[in-house]
């Protein structure tokens, strides 16, 4: 059947799915998420290619890759010079996908593959981005669940993009709506907020997460609180302008309290409070002023990273699917031996 711009001649979706799937030190969980993810497109009625990024995985990530490559034609991998993050490799697969629908998932298997044709059931009905959004949080602590909960919270007050809370990087993403992240190169990526911020007609699909086949999750709180950091730095200038108006609150308190004691001196012959209530007050306008520096620096600190223009990620080793429309013959050959 004749196809346009991934539609054939009945209107209907139709073409190339592309998975991504990135992975870090992942060797034990990816045969089998492989398996399971194959369970399912193989009853897709669609061609489809899959896309595993190897973010500088220091196991034998890489060598199941290139086994899996070596028993299904439809496997390619990206193999990235060194850990780049989540993020970055999420993007280096997107920006080597060619399907009319991409996918992208994680391989421990916490992102069922059965949701697939749910998504793209609605990518069908004109949806451009489809995402699992988390019913429920089983199995975290209450102070985990609070401190998301605080984070969601601030970044829709403060954040001209609206993030649904709960929303996963398990996702559809149609063609164009690769294209145009594709044109966002920032280096501090915040992947959630990209994905609002492209716009298109977006849905969500309820979900919760399986259980992690293997590994423990390498989300600490400190990343978790360096992301949450990176999420509100990359959409809203609104901590600077916080810091402007709590200095502001500060110097006018300070300006009142001055003129209250020169009142009492002058009319009473109060003597001006000692050297503990002066000690006071500085530490606390010199904590403000820390703390403003400290918001400045993380923006001006991203700002110099940007400055320098680096690439987003170097790739080690590309060997595209099989069934890649561009690959070159002798790519595909000799990547990876």
């Amino acid at each position: 059947m004749e196809q346009v711009a991934g539609l054939n001649v009945r209107g209907e979706r139709s073409g190339l799915l592309s998975v991504v799937v990135p992975a870090y030190n992942e060797e034990k969980s990816l045969a089998l998420f492989h398996e399971r993810l194959r369970d399912v497109v193989d009853k897709i009625p669609m061609e489809t290619e899959i896309i595993y990024v190897n973010d500088g995985s220091t196991d034998n990530t890489l060598t199941v890759m290139q086994r899996l490559r070596n028993g299904d034609q439809r496997v390619g991998i990206v193999s990235l010079s060194r850990n780049f993050g989540k993020e970055i490799a999420s993007t280096a697969g997107l920006d080597h996908t060619e399907g009319d629908a991409v996918i992208l998932m994680d391989a421990d298997l916490q992102h069922p593959p059965k949701m697939i044709p749910v998504f793209l059931e609605h990518w069908r009905a004109g949806h451009d981005v489809v995402y699992a959004r988390r019913e429920s949080r089983d199995g975290e602590s209450k102070f985990k669940k609070t401190l998301v909960r605080a984070f969601y919270f601030v970044i829709k007050k403060v954040s001209r993009v609206q993030i649904a809370e709960g929303a996963s990087d398990y996702r559809l993403l149609s063609r164009r709506a690769v294209e145009s992240l594709g044109q966002c190169r920032e280096r501090h990526r915040f992947m959630k907020g990209l994905f609002a911020w492209i716009g298109y007609p977006q849905k969500s699909v309820p979900y919760r997460p399986d259980a992690r086949y293997a590994g423990t999750t390498k989300w600490s709180y400190w990343r978790l609180w360096t992301f949450a950091l990176e999420g509100i730095t990359s959409f809203t200038v609104a901590p600077l302008k916080i810091a402007t108006y709590v200095g502001l609150i500060a110097a006018i308190g300070a300006f009142i309290h001055a003129a209250i004691i020169v009142y009492r001196t002058l009319a009473y012959g109060d003597p001006v409070a000692g050297f503990p209530s002066l000690i006071v007050v500085i530490s606390f306008l010199g904590g403000i002023q820390l703390i403003t520096l400290g918001i400045i620096g993380e923006y001006l600190g991203r700002m110099f990273e940007e400055s320098k223009q680096r690439p987003l990620y170097i790739i080690e080793d590309f060997a595209p699917s099989y069934r890649s429309k561009s690959a070159p013959q002798d790519q595909i050959s000799t990547a990876f031996g």
